[in-house]
């Protein structure tokens, strides 16, 4: 194995060895991608501060999210199609999160089924769900969610529409690949990546393909979602869904603090600061500069995590010290997957828990829960003062 100090190692193997329309459906944003590169860049603003002669031995990343203890406050984040990053893609990284103590997060747009990781797995997952139109097939989700016996589901409630990536339209993106000229020449150089997706029967949408009515091949997969989002959704709609969910909720897609204040009375265990990773209104605020005034809204009526644009331990130690009690790495794990499989994965985690720890211990601090905003220098005006 080579030497891996950094994410950025991790995708630097992962953009060679996974086809191209596979690594820019990770790697984009929607229109100018503005959105996209300031989720990461904008981490930059905010500097630690460094303190010393402390005590530092004994420190512990260890905490907990919706109650669940983990090893750091870090879930991999859901991520459609990861079963074509690497061959049983979303398995390997259920099964690197379970050992290394993180929740993993299923995505409905999987390619390995809620089943698939229940059987291949020993640790619980948390499922996430689209605010979709059709009740069957919702209520289904929600109950196959609760046979696999996943802890927590996840709703994201920032798609009731895609927004545009260019780079998925001029690819042609699909699952599995479709036999163009373009796409033949790039897989021809993806040997392993072919080779280990001809040794897997797990190719297509298994959360939907068979499971969705009418939906039984990809062509009418594409069909049907298209016609699924729900652009009606509001507030009442989500409380339908947190009653045919009875276990830990979790909301994701909050931006603005007025969102934040009426995820409050849904009945939700928590809520996730998150622009879909850039890929849904470009334009749009990062999520580290959204989270102050989200953190001024709500305060600890609920608990408040962070996704979009973590790509070190050292975004995370920001987070936490901005308020959040966990976060989401999305990218930073597809990159690991796709370099290396499961060890990739867990590669991606070592890395940004050694990163933490380390931080942390710098900044004088030994517990997640000693973590707070004293520890940062944030710019006045961070997150904005608009008019």
């Amino acid at each position: 194995m080579p030497v891996i100090t950094c994410i950025e190692d991790l995708k630097r193997i992962y953009e060679r060895r996974v086809p191209r329309m596979f690594y820019d459906y990770a790697e984009s944003g929607s229109y100018t991608e503005q959105t996209f590169r300031e989720n990461t860049s904008d981490f930059a603003d905010i500097y630690l501060k460094q303190r010393v002669a402390i005590d530092m031995t004994g420190r512990s990343t260890a905490t907990q999210m919706i109650g669940q203890d983990v090893a750091m406050p870090v879930a991999l984040a859901p991520v459609g199609l990861t079963g074509m990053q690497s061959a049983d893609g979303e398995i390997k990284a259920a099964r690197a999160a379970g050992n290394f103590g993180v929740p993993f997060t299923l995505s409905t747009m999987s390619i390995c089924s809620i089943e698939d990781v229940a059987e291949n797995t020993d640790k619980p997952f948390w499922m996430q769900v689209y605010t979709l139109t059709d009740d069957d097939f919702m209520r289904r989700l929600f109950d196959r969610a609760k046979d696999a016996k996943c802890s927590a589901a996840v709703i994201t409630v920032d798609l009731q529409m895609l927004g545009q990536r260019h780079k998925d339209l001029k690819n042609g993106l699909s699952a599995p690949p479709k036999p163009t000229l373009k796409n033949i020449v790039n897989l021809s150089t993806k040997w392993r990546w072919g080779l280990e997706m001809l040794g897997t029967k797990r190719r297509g949408f298994g959360n939907i393909i068979g499971h969705a009515k009418g939906v039984n091949d990809p062509s009418s997969l594409f069909e049907w979602t298209a016609k699924s989002f729900d652009q009606a959704l509001d507030w009442d709609r989500i409380k339908e869904f947190r009653k045919m969910w009875d276990g830990p909720l979790i909301i994701k897609g909050i931006i603005d603090p007025r969102d934040a204040v009426k995820a409050l009375d849904v009945g939700a265990d928590a809520i996730i600061v998150s622009n879909h990773g850039g890929r849904q209104l470009d334009g749009a605020l990062s999520a580290i500069r959204a989270l102050p005034p989200i953190m001024d809204a709500v305060g600890d009526k609920i608990e408040v995590h962070l996704d979009s644009g973590i790509r070190s331990g050292q975004d995370v130690l920001k987070a936490i010290a901005l308020g959040a009690k966990g976060t989401y790495i999305g990218r930073a794990f597809i990159y690991g997957l796709g370099a290396m499989g499961e060890p990739g994965v867990t590669k991606a985690l070592e890395v940004i828990h050694k990163e933490l720890d380390i931080s942390m211990g710098l900044a004088g601090r030994r517990t997640i829960d000693e973590i707070d905003r004293d520890v940062l220098m944030v710019p006045k005006g961070f997150s904005g003062e608009w008019e």
